[in-house]
């Protein structure tokens, strides 16, 4: 079952990097990066929650580029 649309997760085929769910397109699961960008296609069985520390470091990266001026 896929998380909720903005849900915090971790793409482990892609060197656990932290994304935000966005929904589905067929078989994949669609992932943003934290602090904008393109999406890409996760296979939902690599992609889990993530941990208290993966939270905190991607909202704290997002905050960052924020006050830097490269996500609104």
């Amino acid at each position: 079952m896929p998380p909720k649309a903005g849900a915090l997760v971790v793409d482990s085929g892609r060197a656990d990097r932290v994304g935000v769910f966005r929904g589905v397109a067929g078989p994949y699961w669609l992932l943003r990066p934290v602090c904008g960008g393109v999406e890409w296609e996760a296979a939902p069985e690599r992609v889990r929650p993530v941990t208290a520390a993966e939270r905190l470091r991607a909202q704290t990266a997002r905050v960052n580029a924020r006050s830097r001026g490269e996500v609104l």
